[in-house]
């Protein structure tokens, strides 16, 4: 959503922008979401982290993270060094904190036990990342109309 002039709106359901969590190892991939949504209608601040075992510490603001938002979305790569995402999944997923953060799952992996196991697991959507750029931004783009304008989240701040 912007306005007249085209600059970018807060999502109806927040007094700031929105708080994206992205777990991403490839730097590729990582370049073309955050540019996605940072130009996409919904004004947000995407943070990126490369592994699983990253990606815990800044949901629980340890170490270099202590000063870390609370995600109100996060976009989850399954395949990730350190600590793969379906542990992330599973780690998020089970902490009741944690649990009400919505998980997308933004995967290379098409395979059926991937989607089945992320579901399993609780994912609330599994994305398979297409392969062409323009693809990607549809993809991406789509990410965005669902989670950040149609869907009401829960205030992150609130927690």
């Amino acid at each position: 959503m912007t306005n007249d002039s085209g600059t970018q709106i807060l999502h109806r359901n927040a007094h700031r922008p929105l708080a994206i969590l992205l777990v991403e190892d490839s730097p590729a991939d990582a370049a073309m979401t955050v540019h996605a949504l940072r130009e996409g209608p919904i004004a947000n601040q995407v943070h990126v982290v490369r592994d699983g075992e990253a990606a815990m510490a800044f949901l629980h603001r340890r170490g270099t993270y202590a000063a870390a938002p609370r995600p109100d979305l996060i976009l989850l790569d399954l395949n990730l060094p350190r600590k793969d995402g379906r542990e992330v999944l599973a780690e998020v997923k089970a902490d009741d904190d944690l649990a009400v953060i919505p998980v997308i799952i933004l995967s290379t992996s098409s395979a059926e036990t991937d989607v089945l196991r992320a579901y399993q697991l609780h994912a609330n959507s599994f994305v398979c990342k297409p392969v062409g750029f323009d693809d990607f931004l549809r993809a991406i783009r789509g990410i965005e109309n669902f989670w950040l304008t149609l869907v009401q989240l829960p205030d992150a701040t609130a927690r």
